[in-house]
């Protein structure tokens, strides 16, 4: 059984044995009288905690406290002092202290804070521990990429992960990743433990959506379940709602979902008792949702209850440099499925994959790498091997007016792109929706776009 380890650092002599005779009979203890020996303990040995007097010989209390949160931030740390000083106890508790005890100590006191403070320190190393096999469930490598649009997503929904109840939206074509970045943002949360509940709102019924996310009560519909259902929204109590292709919603179900993120409250389909549930949204679209509103398929209001933290995943057309990290990634995990020993892609490979358009984004190229390892037989990738890749369109579209031909000494084409994206702009009066619809983008996508490049208009 493991015995968790504790560090005395204490000058008294007195109060170290006390200490040590106390708790050595539950722990690992360990005993210094200064903060200078603590530090060199704790660089070469494991502690769990550390009982700390603010008052010691050399360095105090609150220095030592700075330096053990530099060695190892997780070692819990209990203060001791032997006055009323509220202020060093308050600086050591804002630098990260987890408690601490005021002289002479109470035995008893000793004992509860001990123990409160390492079986918090369990349940955290049981989440991190939880939250690492979460994480192995779904492909992290589908938004793992060398781009630096990539790595800002990725750094963006960490940082939304932290937030407990925020709502937020993901944009992004099909196959770019949005349930991953969810399902990412979920189980890097506190709720990971809870439900992760994902609805497509374009796969099913568009008249049946409301029942979906809402349930309904007994003897609502004819032929429907005899003790009523339970909706997504009240499956993911305490956890997370994906709410897929989001746009596709009816403006009954709009009306609902928007009463439901003001009051965090709702009614089931054919019910007049209001339930309440505990829930993050997660919206995700592949549409631009300022057009839809435009058009009047979608509520504005609803759009900006929505939209409180926004995460945009660009094609991977866009993001070149993450084609062959993602291409190797995926030669890895179809080797182990298929017993196969592709090591490598062929520089002629290569480009064939870098020169495709990917259409279907991630989910394409993945579907492309299962395809080859599971048809070919070899050690690297070949050009052969992708041939009814070359065979497909993946060139401007005939109707664009535009030959391409790129000179002997090479183009800019970060410098080609800023310039094909200012024309657009100007040309279009500054409206963003008609320029991305000269280049054949999404919205959001000219508006990062724009944004990277510093476009003034």
């Amino acid at each position: 059984m493991y015995q968790y380890k504790i560090l005395i650092v204490d000058d008294d002599r007195l109060l170290q044995n006390s200490l040590n005779n106390i708790l050595s009979e539950k722990y690992d203890t360990f005993i210094v009288g200064s903060g200078e020996d603590a530090v060199k303990v704790l660089k070469k040995t494991p502690v769990n905690l550390v009982l700390l007097d603010i008052k010691l010989p050399g360095i105090d209390g609150i220095e030592t406290l700075r330096l053990i949160r530099e060695i190892d931030e997780h070692i819990l740390v209990v203060m001791m002092t032997a006055y009323e000083d509220v202020h060093s106890v308050i600086t050591s508790m804002k630098m990260g202290a987890h408690d601490y005890l005021v002289k002479p100590l109470d035995i008893d006191e000793l004992e509860i804070i001990i123990e409160k403070a390492l079986e918090s320190f369990k349940l955290k190393k049981e989440l991190e521990e939880l939250r690492s096999q979460y994480l192995k469930k779904f492909d992290i490598n589908d938004i793992i990429g060398e781009s630096e649009e990539i790595k800002k997503a990725v750094e963006f929904a960490d940082i939304v992960a932290k937030s407990y109840d925020t709502t937020i939206l993901i944009e992004g074509e099909t196959g770019t990743g949005k349930e991953v970045i969810a399902k990412t943002i979920h189980y890097r949360s506190s709720r990971l433990s809870k439900p992760f509940i994902s609805i497509n709102c374009g796969a099913i019924s568009r008249d049946l959506v409301e029942t979906e996310l809402f349930g309904y009560e007994r003897g609502t519909f004819t032929g429907g379940l005899q003790e009523g259902k339970k909706g997504k929204i009240e499956l993911a109590d305490k956890g997370t709602l994906l709410l897929d292709e989001v746009s596709e919603l009816l403006p009954s179900a709009q009306v609902k979902l928007l009463r439901f993120l003001e009051e965090r409250e709702f009614y089931p389909v054919g019910g007049t008792e209001k339930k309440k549930v505990d829930v993050r949204i997660i919206a995700a679209t592949n549409k631009n949702l300022e057009d839809a509103i435009a058009k009047g398929d979608f509520r504005k209001d609803l759009y900006y209850r929505l939209n409180v933290a926004k995460i945009f995943l660009p094609p991977l057309r866009e993001r070149k440099n993450d084609i062959i990290p993602l291409a190797l990634s995926y030669i890895d995990k179809f080797n182990v499925k298929f017993g196969k020993n592709f090591q490598s892609i062929s520089r002629e490979a290569q480009n064939i994959l870098i020169g495709h358009r990917w259409i279907g984004n991630v989910r394409e190229l993945r579907n492309v790498i299962e395809r080859v390892i599971l048809m070919e037989d070899d050690r690297l990738i070949q050009p052969e091997h992708l041939s009814f890749l070359i065979n497909q369109p993946h060139t401007l579209p005939e109707n664009s007016g535009i030959e391409v031909k790129i000179p002997p000494s090479g183009i800019n084409l970060e410098g080609l792109n800023s310039k094909l994206i200012k024309q657009a702009v100007e040309l279009s009066g500054g409206n963003k929706s008609k320029a991305a619809k000269m280049l054949g983008i999404s919205r959001p996508a000219i508006v990062y776009r724009i944004e990277k490049y510093g476009i003034k208009f």
